[in-house]
């Protein structure tokens, strides 16, 4: 059986790839591995999770499920306490469902997984697993097999500092950069993709692995900062030299990952399966919605008093400690959510909506969302409000925020108590939409662009392109033409009975119990940096 690799570029969206594909864009064709890959191969737009987040949107490409089974809704989750609101990191240990490289090691394939969110503390696997989003002072504790490090630092060129995140070096990131500023924070990350590759390149060549995947994320980070010089509709080549600059080094690091993305399809042998997805694509957003801000004016939530205090001023710092949880009984919790939690009566917070309330209310908070408009176009600014168990079916529902948001140019809220409720950018940002990439080459794939594809039916292909029967719980499927009929006579797509009963431990053997306070508040302060948390 040919190998399988599962390629994951963050955020990569057609809009920004194609001129670069076709050579329509200023530079000419900038990747043509890739787009020798779609021209021979199979490509879809991949619808992503109904919210397009990061922890959700891998998650279900790492465990063929959605969110309402596998769990992951955000970066944090809340505890209603009644007077304060505790919050903590998701982490794998939350992930209700097996994982694909789970999946893959009981039916004795190998797997090299890299870079991958929310898996850490790191699962048991027939191979090799690094987790993303992990600081770097603790990537020797995040890796299995605990000898994996020793084998990754002995790699010529190993740099944890530029592996892992850096927080100092996103510290900029969401703010509106001079030319020179930003320049000089894109080249900042792209030895992060370099590091990354070098890894999986030398684990794919000595491991041979039969799955091996790799998230880039350098895509999502460029895109969140430096959309302007990428989107096709607001490139103007009449700008200052220094911008045209921050343009160029932007397209190198496309050529570098185009580069990367030949040199793992080489080192695995011409026969090899090649996927390429993204967890969502991306546009550009003009819109602050101050959504919290306005549930104050509408009477659903109330700001505590501020008297000045050191208390009061820490208050500030968090996305809603501020609030006053007393008469408060709607609010949005984080940007990264867009998501809208109602406070439920219980013995802890008796002020809450009662059970026999609970539609009404959320009724009335929808048609009032839905009204909340621009002050200086008339424009709404919330396009859909999507209830939990529509948005979110599945037994792990009950963690799914009530309502989740769509702003009409698919933008993050605002959690911050400041005036305006709606400002509008001079010059959008880069910001999520659910539409990302799917590209496909290898034995047997048809030469054609397919159809519109759901994010968890990648798991599915995935693990028919392994050779192996596809878990009857996994809710995605195999596009009937994205095979020959020759090739699908000689290898049938084959549903295998539920196995989710036979999932093993998540947490590997050199885990530990709780994730180091150090850690935390680093994995915390990058959220915000990264604008999913707001100061």
């Amino acid at each position: 059986m040919t190998k399988t690799l599962l390629i994951g570029l963050d955020g990569a969206t057609f809009t920004v790839l194609q001129p670069m594909l076709d050579g329509t864009c200023d530079e000419g064709v900038v990747m043509p591995f890739l787009a020798g890959m779609i021209k021979g191969g199979y490509s879809a737009n991949l619808r992503s999770t109904n919210h397009p987040l990061t922890p959700p949107a891998w998650t279900s490409v790492c465990t063929g499920r959605t969110p309402g089974h596998h769990g992951i809704y955000d970066f944090v989750r809340f505890e209603d306490m009644g007077n304060e609101m505790f919050f903590t990191l998701y982490d794998a240990r939350d992930i209700r469902t097996e994982t694909l490289w789970h999946v893959a090691g009981r039916e004795d394939k190998t797997v090299v997984s890299l870079n991958f969110p929310m898996m850490a503390p790191p699962e048991q696997v027939n191979g090799s697993l690094v987790p993303g989003f992990v600081s770097w002072k603790h990537l020797r504790r995040n890796t299995y097999p605990d000898t994996l490090f020793d084998r990754i630092a002995a790699i010529e060129g190993f740099d944890p500092k530029e592996l892992s995140w850096d927080f100092e070096r996103e510290s900029q990131i969401g703010e509106a950069m001079p030319d020179d500023e930003l320049y000089s924070w894109v080249a900042n990350h792209l030895p992060r993709d370099k590091q990354w590759y070098n890894i999986g390149h030398a684990l794919l060549s000595e491991d041979n692995p039969d799955l091996f995947a790799l998230m880039l994320d350098g895509t999502d980070k460029i895109q969140h900062q430096a959309w302007h010089v990428l989107d096709p509709e607001i490139w103007d080549t009449d700008v200052p030299e220094s911008r045209r600059k921050v343009r160029e080094l932007v397209v190198e690091y496309f050529r570098q990952v185009d580069g990367y993305l030949a040199g793992l399809h080489a080192a695995a042998g011409d026969d090899c399966h090649m996927v390429i997805v993204s967890d969502h694509g991306f546009t550009g957003s003009d819109k602050v919605v101050r959504v919290n801000k306005y549930l104050e004016s509408m009477g659903y939530l109330k700001y505590r008093t501020h008297d000045g205090s050191d208390a009061a001023k820490r208050r500030d710092m968090a996305n809603f400690a501020n609030l006053d949880w007393e008469t408060s009984r709607a609010f949005c919790p984080t940007p990264s959510s867009n998501g809208i939690v109602i406070r439920k009566q219980s013995t802890k917070n008796p002020n809450g909506v009662a059970e026999d309330e609970y539609e009404w209310f959320r009724d009335k908070l929808i048609a009032d969302l839905l009204a909340m408009t621009d002050p200086d176009t008339g424009e709404k600014v919330i396009t859909q409000v999507l209830k939990r168990e529509d948005a979110f079916p599945g037994e792990a529902m009950e963690n799914a925020p009530d309502l989740t948001l769509i702003l009409c140019d698919h933008g993050f809220v605002s959690v911050r108590n400041l005036e305006p409720q709606v400002v509008t950018r001079p010059t959008p940002i880069g910001t999520h939409h659910p539409d990302g990439i799917f590209i496909m080459s290898g034995p047997g794939v048809a030469a054609k662009r397919g159809d519109e594809m759901s994010i968890v039916d990648t798991t599915a292909i995935v693990s028919h392109a392994m050779g192996m029967d596809i878990p009857e719980e996994f809710e995605g499927s195999v596009p009937g033409d994205l095979y020959s009929a020759e090739w699908l006579k000689d290898h049938p797509v084959q549903v295998a009975g539920h196995t989710d009963a036979q999932a093993a431990p998540k947490a590997s053997s050199n885990d530990e119990t709780e994730i180091s306070g150090d850690q935390r508040e680093e994995m915390l302060a990058q959220l915000r940096l990264l604008g999913y948390l707001e100061d």
